[in-house]
């Protein structure tokens, strides 16, 4: 968010809080992308905080959250002190969240593979028939990048790159394959926190039905081949896929991710990378 939103953003959720019962003299942002996350001390709460147009996914993320939480999954918790719903305040949306302190250590691959196997059988277990097909997401990137207007920046060639990668790699995967499952959806390392109760995946608001392959194409290659079951050569396709989702948010004229010229950049070479790694060049 850019900086006068941001202030407001943080005055929103200073004011939910506060208004609930939760005292807070300090606001740190944790993180600012289109979304800001806020940690609330002394209270010690991690707010959520989206503008009123993403609405509907916060609720989704609540929703997605008690769920999991009823089936154990390793999945952040939302704060015990106040109601499990998302809080309206100066057109924002904003959800409260358990903090949990970060442990340094890096996430072992096997500890991943393990998180992974345990979330996966815990979305298992729960039904939500809001959740969208993997497919239903490359569809709203497919429309940002063939749409000048939304992505004006994006050259010629890369826009015939992402487009065609985006289409193909989908209806490669396939749809409705007796494999498929609810999943996290975007569960790269950062939204896999390493706490002292263990690895929790963060960020629930991505949950779609798809192979595990799509989930693992996010993870390091060592934590796939820790999986039992996965298809590597799957896992190939939807690292390619996945990294033209990631470049397909990054081009949009609306996007606010920080450092947004360099992952513009990234995002594309991965995708190339990528699609040489599966033999798609």
């Amino acid at each position: 968010m850019e900086s006068l939103d941001l202030r407001r953003a943080v005055a929103a959720g200073r004011a939910v809080a506060s208004e609930l019962g939760l005292r807070v003299d300090e606001v740190i942002v944790v993180h600012n992308s289109d979304r800001v996350a806020l940690r609330l001390l002394p209270c010690d709460v991690l707010a959520r905080v989206a503008p009123l147009g993403h609405l509907a996914d916060s609720a989704f993320e609540v929703e997605v959250a008690r769920r999991l939480v009823d089936v154990d999954a390793p999945v952040a918790e939302l704060d015990p002190r106040v109601d499990p719903r998302v809080h309206l305040r100066d057109d924002f949306a904003i959800s409260l969240w358990t903090y949990y302190e970060p442990v340094g250590t890096e996430i072992a691959p096997a500890d991943y593979a393990d998180a992974f196997a345990r979330h996966h059988a815990a979305l298992r277990r729960i039904d939500l028939a809001a959740a969208p097909h993997f497919t239903d997401r490359v569809a709203v990137a497919s429309r940002e990048v063939d749409d000048r207007r939304r992505s004006p920046e994006l050259s010629d060639a890369d826009r015939e790159l992402l487009s065609t990668t985006l289409s193909e790699l989908s209806a490669a995967i396939g749809v409705g394959g007796a494999g498929e499952q609810l999943l996290h959806g975007e569960p790269h390392p950062g939204n896999l926190l390493n706490t002292r109760r263990g690895p929790l995946f963060v960020d629930l608001g991505t949950c779609c039905r798809g192979p595990v392959e799509f989930d693992l194409a996010h993870a390091p290659e060592e934590v796939g081949r820790r999986y039992a079951g996965a298809d590597p050569d799957l896992v190939h396709r939807c690292r390619a896929l996945n990294w033209a989702l990631f470049s397909a948010w990054r081009w949009r004229g609306a996007d606010q991710m920080p450092d947004r010229d360099h992952w513009r950049a990234e995002g594309l070479d991965r995708v190339r990378t990528a699609l040489d790694h599966c033999g798609l060049g």
